[in-house]
């Protein structure tokens, strides 16, 4: 359980669901996953799990916590046995974190057994959640993942690769999956591609996983990203592509590129921190102000403050140092001490900071909660100017395509105009990058009609895919399972 401080900490960010990773064909396919996973940490730090089959049985180790607290032994690893292993890391963005909500999870079909790892969020869950239960179906976690494994187990496709099929045509949503059998490796994208999912190999086996980093710390080459709509079935035979839903336009959640991914990973062919880089940069171009330093606000910050800088000319300088080894804590603050939150995690580099004009770079503002106390900090450290500029559009609307996002009414963007908004988190000035700055550095200056869209509702309310729930009034809040509408 976390303290109310950690809340205090964590609660002005957005949260990517979850990662995955798959494994067919190596030896080591569960020491390979738990790396992978590593890797993977910042898509969830919630729980962790890994499930492998040895050809015989399929074994499991699921666990709350990070990836290095549970996959740290050998007396860990080695139980999990077999060429075949998916794994899942999980933020979890509704209801108190247990066990039975970890992933994978693990059923017994009449084919055998079914291991599924899932990232993104089911905009239908509720509509079909409750005709399951309808039905006579007995649900044993709130997770929208397990709505898939009881569509799977209802399906009267004959094979398996049918019977996920099916169950896919029924739900709406942004998704990754990854599934292992007794003998195959499957994994799929949503029909728009919101949500990522890259390809890979290493010594002649075959990896999935959610981003490109996690084929790095193993040592795997990138090989490409499954499409938006493709279904992978890796077995004894090789690879199979698939393309059984209807053709959607391709519309990649273009937070990746801002916040969620890892700056080292390659997402639908471009560099992450390259395309955070150009966004700085447009940023610079696009709202000008003068000052002493760029200062970010770390680490996601970082990029977008080199890309400003490098435009500007301004020098970059770390005005303000991170503290990495947080962790949870057991605190319950009193009123004296709850303002001091921020400083666990962000402390004021006073040297570089007393009389000069700094430009903060951040990603984002999402309840401003944070800012304001970035903003106080630098300001008493002595800095006689403040500007904050946001590497985002701002964020007006929520996320029901798996990133844990505030309620609108909770969303500062929302509810204050860009002048309400300046004189509430106390800056000087405030700016963020345009729609069209933040196309323009993801897609490349000569942006044609043709270029890629992405999934951009955050920023647009232009939401891509039906959110049926919401329609229906069946969802008072987004991936939140715990209580069943009327």
């Amino acid at each position: 359980m976390t303290s109310r401080l950690d809340d205090l900490i964590n609660q002005d960010r957005l949260h990517e669901e979850c990662g995955v990773f798959g494994v067919f064909g190596h030896e080591e396919a569960a020491a390979l996953t738990a790396l992978g996973l590593h890797a993977l940490q910042h898509r969830g730090q919630e729980a962790a799990g890994i499930v492998s089959f040895d050809g015989e049985h399929f074994h499991s180790h699921r666990a709350l916590g990070l990836i290095g607290d549970n996959f740290n032994s050998e007396d860990v690893i080695k139980p999990l046995k077999g060429s075949l292993a998916v794994g899942h890391t999980r933020y979890s963005t509704a209801g108190e974190t247990v066990l039975r909500n970890v992933q994978p999870l693990f059923a017994d079909f009449q084919f055998g057994g079914l291991a599924i790892a899932h990232n993104g969020n089911l905009t239908n869950a509720y509509r079909i959640r409750r005709d399951l239960v309808r039905r006579g179906c007995i649900f044993q976690s709130t997770s929208d993942t397990e709505i898939i494994v009881h569509l799977i187990a209802i399906s009267l496709g004959h094979r398996v690769v049918d019977r996920v099929t099916d169950a896919l045509r029924q739900v709406d949503g942004a998704y990754s999956l990854v599934c292992i059998t007794q003998k195959k490796l499957i994994g799929l994208r949503d029909p728009y591609g919101v949500r990522p999912l890259v390809l890979g190999r290493l010594d002649g086996a075959y990896i999935l996983a959610s981003e490109t980093c996690a084929l790095d710390i193993i040592g795997a080459t990138f090989e490409r990203d499954i499409e938006p709509g493709e279904l992978v079935v890796i077995d004894a035979d090789g690879l199979h592509s698939l393309k059984p839903f209807p053709t959607a336009p391709s519309r990649f959640c273009v937070f990746e590129y801002i916040y969620f991914a890892r700056p080292d990973s390659v997402m639908e062919g471009k560099n992450v921190y390259d395309v955070r880089k150009r966004i700085g940069m447009e940023l610079a171009r696009e709202t000008p102000v003068e000052a002493d330093y760029i200062v970010p606000v770390p680490d996601s910050g970082v990029p977008a403050a080199i890309g400003y800088a490098q435009e500007s000319g301004i020098p970059f300088e770390l005005g303000i140092i991170r503290n990495h080894y947080v962790g949870r804590t057991f605190i319950e603050p009193t009123d004296n001490i709850r303002h001091l939150g921020v400083k666990l995690k962000h402390n004021a580099n006073l040297a570089f900071l007393a009389g000069k004009r700094v430009v903060l770079i951040d990603d984002s503002v999402v309840r401003g909660t944070t800012s304001v106390k970035i903003v106080e900090m630098v300001r008493a450290a002595g800095a006689t100017e403040i500007h904050m500029r946001i590497s985002s559009p701002p964020v007006t609307d929520s996320c029901f395509y798996g990133i844990d996002t505030p309620s609108q009414d909770e969303l500062l963007a929302f509810n204050y105009t860009l002048e309400e908004m300046t004189r509430h988190i106390g800056v000087d000035s405030l700016a963020f990058i345009s729609d069209d700055g933040l196309y323009r550095a993801v897609c490349g200056e000569n942006r044609n009609e043709g270029d890629p869209q992405y999934c951009d509702a955050c920023f647009t309310s232009n939401y891509p895919i039906r959110l049926t729930d919401q329609e229906d009034g069946l969802a008072p809040r987004q991936l939140s399972l715990l209580a069943e509408p009327d």
